[in-house]
């Protein structure tokens, strides 16, 4: 059984910081990408970063990039630090796995955790 739980999410103010970790298991992950996804109230859910598998590649959406570093801490487990953190980052955050980077960030994955309430109070 394939699960990816998230963790980390929680109240934070305005400027402030938070780390969102996800850990995998159920079926190896050394060859698939790690991601985060979010969906904020009355939006679609949107890419936020991915990670390869080798945790070499990465890649951002526009509003994650220069405040949010994914890192890959070992093959099942991916971490978010979110800094600087605004009103609109709030959202509920969804750990993903999906064949590459590339696919992740562009394409359904193919396995998504039941997400984390990151809220940012203004």
């Amino acid at each position: 059984q394939v699960q990816l739980v998230e963790s980390g999410g929680g109240l934070v103010q305005a400027g402030g910081s938070l780390r969102l970790s996800c850990a995998a298991s159920g079926v190896p992950f050394s060859r698939y990408a790690l991601g985060w996804f979010r969906q904020a109230p009355g939006k679609e859910r949107e890419f936020v970063a991915a990670v390869s598998w080798s945790g070499t590649t990465t890649s951002y959406s526009d509003s994650a990039q220069g405040r949010f570093t994914i890192s890959r801490d070992n093959i099942n487990t991916v971490s978010l630090q979110m800094n600087s953190l605004n009103s609109e980052d709030t959202a509920v955050y969804y750990c993903a796995a999906g064949v590459n980077v590339g696919m992740l960030a562009t394409a359904p994955p193919k396995y998504w955790g039941s997400g984390t309430l990151v809220t940012v109070s203004s």
